[in-house]
């Protein structure tokens, strides 16, 4: 959870990879890869949501470091983001960018490890 003033303000949903059933059964993060889709210890940031009056704060930056120490004190041994790549005026709706930017993984500390569509990269911290 992210707090603005005392107000819960986002939220951003990270578990294993495995606990993502949808996850497991579509193409973009095992395109051009091969991962052990099993594997408990590489936990996935599947959402990065704030709250529509909270939004241009920079909050997604803080809640996209904070999935970092998140997983590692849950015994994670990587953990990954399926994000997606904006670029300056091409609008990407809301519904779509739910799942972050490359930029936000990026600052925090994400390195990409493949593109396996022209919109979507995965952006991976090994521990």
């Amino acid at each position: 959870m992210a707090y603005w003033d005392g107000e819960p303000a986002g939220w951003c949903a990270v578990e294993p990879r495995t606990a993502f059933p949808r996850l497991m059964r579509t193409r973009v993060p095992w395109t051009g890869r091969q991962e052990d889709k099993a594997d408990d210890g590489v936990w996935a940031v599947t959402c990065l949501v704030v709250r529509k009056d909270f939004r241009g704060r920079g909050l997604t930056y803080p809640l996209a470091r904070a999935t970092i120490g998140f997983a590692r004190e849950r015994g994670a041994r990587a953990i990954e983001a399926y994000p997606m790549i904006t670029r300056p005026g091409v609008e990407i709706t809301w519904g779509e960018l739910h799942v972050g930017s490359r930029n936000v993984f990026a600052d925090a500390g994400f390195t990409e490890v493949s593109a396996p569509t022209l919109r979507r990269v995965v952006m991976r911290v090994d521990f």
